[in-house]
């Protein structure tokens, strides 16, 4: 394509995004020819053991294409809208930015602030929507591109693209499919916003409750809960803050899981184990683990796992609350 017909078909950017999952949206809206004039991340924080201050994942993707980068601690703050009003964009566009923006910037791009938001609205409105769309058993899920509006992902609905999910999928898988099939639908979106060819459409009541932001302490596994929803409850956790139990006093991670219908003698938590399978009652049916981390060691199969920690039948993983 021509530079000039490309100039002639281009928005002039802000973007705000702040994990992987915004990055190939960016990666996307430079490479189709709209003029990034900004972009606006959360500050960079200290991470890890040494506590390292490192970059966002979109402050090191806009730095490689040269992009200007801003990181208020609050966008609201009038200091940082008038360095937007200078900007002037046409658009500000939105994928986990993690900071709600206020009237002010809401109102200034003249095509208005379009979010990504990683489920099938009005469905997980909310911070942690594609990893409760896997604990919950979803059997889709998918993107919307909206209007933002004062509220909570409750803007007009611009365009949504959905995905069938996988009988394995995991919190970290569908998380890796959807960052990619929003950065598409995002172009999709601008180009019709801007050719005048999308009406939005209100959303309506919202069809599922609120996805609450993710803590560690919901990783602890209640084995009173039924087979089918603890395995959930692994892959939607996986990798991020992980499923666990307790066993003799230590943390175990349990990383994957497979459902089997069978009954096994105990309590919901006891093992069983029949050579390289290990298997946990739960309150209806029972999991066969297949892959699992002992607290300081690394991820290994269950197979490899029993070879180096003995587990006997009988035992029983327990809830560190109980």
């Amino acid at each position: 394509m021509p530079i000039w017909e490309r100039m002639k078909r281009s928005m002039r950017i802000v973007y705000m995004g702040t994990p992987d999952f915004a990055v190939p949206a960016l990666v996307t809206l430079v490479e189709s020819g709209h003029e990034l004039a900004a972009v606006v991340t959360q500050p960079d924080k200290p991470k890890g053991r040494k506590q390292e201050v490192l970059m966002t994942p979109v402050k090191e993707k806009a730095l490689e294409y040269s992009i200007p980068v801003y990181q208020p601690v609050k966008v609201r703050e009038p200091e940082f809208v008038e360095i937007l009003r200078e900007i002037a964009p046409d658009v500000i566009v939105v994928a986990a930015f993690g900071q709600i923006l206020p009237k002010e910037i809401l109102s200034l791009p003249p095509f208005g602030c379009v979010n990504i938001h990683a489920s099938l609205l009005p469905k997980y409105r909310g911070a942690a929507p594609i990893q409760w769309a896997v604990i919950d058993g979803e059997p889709v899920s998918g993107v919307t591109t909206m209007l933002m509006n004062e509220g909570l992902d409750t803007g007009d609905i611009l365009e949504m693209q959905e995905i069938r999910l996988s009988d394995k999928e995991t919190g970290g898988s569908l998380f890796e499919k959807l960052s990619y099939l929003g950065a598409g639908l995002i172009v999709s979106t601008l180009s019709k916003l801007e050719k005048g060819q999308i009406t939005p459409t209100p959303q309506g009541e919202a069809r599922t409750g609120y996805a609450k932001m993710l803590k560690k302490s919901m990783g602890e596994i209640d084995w009173s809960q039924s087979a089918e929803a603890v395995e959930r409850l692994i892959r939607g956790l996986n990798p991020w803050p992980s499923a666990y139990t307790g066993l003799n006093g230590r943390t175990l991670k349990i990383w994957a899981a497979d459902v089997l219908p069978d009954r096994i003698a105990g309590d919901p938590g006891t093992v069983t184990v029949e050579k390289d399978r290990l298997l946990v009652a739960a309150g209806k049916g029972c999991l066969s683990v297949t892959e699992l981390q002992l607290e300081g060691k690394k991820r290994m199969d269950t197979a490899a796992f029993l070879r180096g920690f003995p587990v006997r039948t009988g035992e029983r993983f327990h809830r560190f609350s109980d």
